[in-house]
């Protein structure tokens, strides 16, 4: 018995035994499906001198010191970083340095659209100045409904028919949900006819840059509106003038508007029939400034001269405006104005040459200045005075020429454009007045039609090939440049734009406003015209205090 329990506690000893060095031998052994250690990334020299500079930049303590020289704000430490356990990173860096040059250009662009929508108050002071004051409350209430009109009319269906095909801006962005152009094929080649994304601004297009596109335009399209006000002012019905304002903004001004700088075919001539870079019109003479002066004289001519502007042997005689101060005030604002409208045609202060922003602002204001005395002067000359509106008309004519070559000339080339739209307002409103019989109370077919149409054939003589936005124009490698400069080609795509502008814009301005005139006429009733537009079409006087006398010569001619 005894031998048995000794055999059974010498077996159970050895199991014991055996099964500690069992378990040593196993714990000593590797794992086997263990992976080695991984080893530390090996860091590029890029993102080991990112984060040095990181951890030697100003840290907050730093910073609660105050920065007076601003030398301290704005460092790597403002990088934003997608992995704050890594730091910042060559990636992070070039998305911010990416996003940043976006920015920039949505801020630059959006604060000039800012400033053309401030240029509305500029043209309802120089409108209502030159009527007379019966007339003022109606002729600032086009001017102020106009920008409701347009601004609804183009979110609905104008923007859309103008940039609905305009991808392709590297300054915003790419403006890529733009991607929708209606062609034509005409002798082997594609032409843009209108653009089919944007409406409402809705599904694809609901996108940060094409909201600062939609600003930027819309403000130009108004601008272009409110160009008509003014020539038909003193007789023009309301509801008339609202319905005409919603169809410009709808089909008459984007559809041009596309061909130009929508994608469209005027922009297409330089690629598909090599002339010069394509119409060439920088900030708008001939998209803004001609389609709302040759839409004025289509109106003008429908709705007919104003009661006892002309005598029975055509003579004309002078109506007087009730403000020269707010005409000439009106004019100074609409100059400030012209700083967004052209240098903005930029659409960025950063990259792409958009450094050129400095050289459109001095050529806007040389050009507007020597428009001034171009007008003075032969004021002076012819009529023996200088006649404060025509200096304010001159101002802006100045202003309007240099519009399509602001981005493509020389200062002393803007002072000859400017010089010459002087005096070019001059003539032609002698001319609209005493050969067409046409009576523009502003002289808006003048100042803007005639010196808008200046305005495009001067790119075609005076752009000198300097500009480089990209290195490109229109899809045209190269800068744009004119006929004095050894480029003919390009006057005449200048040339085709101004084809259009009279053959096309005004001959269909004038066929849309002819059907208006059938359905619910233009013009106000004689008696209302006589006694002024104020009680009888908006219900108040813009000036009750004052004491109006009769006009029995005008009373006379009706």
């Amino acid at each position: 018995m005894r031998s048995l329990l000794r055999n059974h506690f010498l077996a159970v000893c050895i199991f014991a035994l055996a099964s500690t060095v069992a378990g040593i031998a196993y714990a000593q052994a590797p794992a086997p499906n263990a992976q080695p250690p991984a080893a530390t990334p090996a860091v590029s020299p890029a993102t080991a001198e990112l984060r040095e500079a990181a951890a030697k930049a100003p840290t907050s303590a730093d910073l609660q010191k105050g920065d007076p020289g601003g030398t301290l704000t704005g460092s790597i430490a403002d990088v934003t970083v997608t992995d704050a356990k890594a730091g910042v990173t060559l990636p992070d860096v070039g998305s911010q340095v990416g996003q940043n040059k976006v920015a920039i250009n949505f801020v630059w662009t959006l604060i000039c659209g800012f400033l053309v929508m401030f240029m509305q108050a500029g043209f309802a002071m120089v409108e209502s100045g030159l009527c007379r004051v019966k007339n003022a409350n109606h002729t600032y209430m086009m001017n102020f409904l106009v920008y409701g009109c347009g601004l609804l009319a183009y979110w609905l269906i104008g923007f859309a028919i103008q940039m609905g095909g305009a991808a392709g801006n590297a300054n915003l962005g790419g403006l890529n949900p733009l991607n929708a152009e209606q062609t034509i094929s005409l002798f082997g080649k594609s032409w843009g006819i209108f653009g089919k994304t944007g409406f409402f601004l809705a599904g694809s297009s609901y996108d940060v840059g094409v909201m600062v596109i939609f600003l930027f335009q819309m403000v130009f399209m108004d601008t272009a509106l409110t160009i008509v006000t003014g020539a038909c002012a003193e007789r023009w019905k309301f509801v008339t003038f609202s319905v005409t304002s919603v169809i410009m903004g709808a089909i008459t001004y984007p559809l041009f508007a596309n061909w130009a700088w929508g994608g469209g075919w005027l922009s297409q001539l330089g690629t598909n029939l090599g002339l010069g870079k394509g119409y060439a019109d920088f900030a708008g003479s001939g998209v803004v400034h001609s389609v709302g002066g040759l839409t004025a004289l289509a109106v003008c001519m429908i709705v007919g001269p104003r009661i006892g502007k002309f005598n029975r042997d055509g003579s004309a005689n002078p109506i007087i405006g009730h403000d020269i101060s707010a005409v000439l005030i009106g004019c100074f604002i609409l100059a400030f104005g012209w700083f967004g409208f052209n240098p903005g045609s930029t659409l960025g202060a950063s990259a792409n040459g958009n450094l050129r922003i400095g050289t459109i602002a001095v050529d806007t204001m040389l050009a507007g200045c020597t428009g001034t005395f171009g007008a003075i002067l032969y004021m002076w000359i012819f009529k023996g005075k200088p006649d404060a509106s025509m200096a304010g008309n001159g101002l802006l004519a100045g202003l309007v020429a240099i519009t399509a070559p602001s981005g493509f000339v020389s200062a002393p080339s803007a002072a000859i454009i400017g010089l010459v739209a002087g005096v070019l307002v001059c003539v032609s409103v002698s001319f609209v007045e005493s050969v067409l019989k046409v009576d523009d109370p502003v002289g808006a077919i003048s100042v803007h039609g005639t010196n808008g149409l200046w305005g495009v054939l001067s790119v075609g003589l005076f752009a000198d090939g300097t500009s480089n936005y990209g290195g490109s124009w229109n899809g045209v490698t190269g800068s744009v440049t004119g006929l004095f400069y050894g480029d003919a080609s390009q006057l005449t795509a200048q040339l085709v734009g101004i084809s259009t502008l009279l053959g096309v814009v005004f001959t269909l301005s004038f066929a849309i406003n002819m059907v208006l005139e059938y359905v619910i006429g233009h013009r106000v009733s004689a008696e209302s015209e006589l006694n002024g537009l104020d009680i009888p079409e908006m219900g108040q006087l813009g000036y009750p205090e004052f004491v109006f006398r009769a006009e029995p010569a005008m009373a006379r001619a009706a």
